[in-house]
């Protein structure tokens, strides 16, 4: 996740995936600056012209090796909208969360990027590991489950 700079100080998106596997939810142990340690749905930022279901797609692809089935993947809440200061320069942050199922049932997570992940698992929603993500923490305290939503 690159820091913004004041020549692309626009707000960041943020595409996270619920990816559902039974009554599981796949997570990863983050090893970027920005959360380093917590647990993590899948996910990344938003390109120019993606929509969330293009960006949720590719970046569990890039994280993971694993496909989406487009045809079930569906919005699921906005997350988060935050300014932030990183380095003493403002910037605005907003997530989005999707859910979504295997486009083959049965496969298994690869840590794809080992530099930026420790490695996939899948939790129960009901015994997520500790610490989560902040977004994540935020989500979850609010009430936020994606078999419910």
């Amino acid at each position: 996740m690159g820091n913004q700079t004041e020549a692309t100080a626009a707000p960041t998106v943020a595409v996270g995936v619920c990816l559902l596997k039974g009554k599981k939810v796949l997570l990863g142990r983050r090893r970027c600056s920005l959360g380093y340690s917590t647990f993590s749905l899948p996910g990344g930022h938003l390109e120019l012209g993606e929509s969330f279901e293009e960006c949720a797609a590719r970046e569990l692809k890039e994280e993971t090796g694993l496909d989406i089935d487009k045809k079930r993947m569906e919005f699921l809440t906005a997350t988060t909208n935050k300014l932030l200061l990183e380095g003493g320069k403002p910037w605005q942050y907003a997530s989005v969360c999707m859910r979504a199922v295997m486009e083959h049932g049965d496969g298994e997570p690869q840590n794809v990027e080992p530099e930026l992940c420790d490695g996939w698992d899948w939790y129960e929603w009901d015994n997520l590991p500790k610490p989560l993500f902040r977004p994540l923490y935020n989500a979850v305290r609010a009430g936020f489950n994606p078999f419910y939503a």
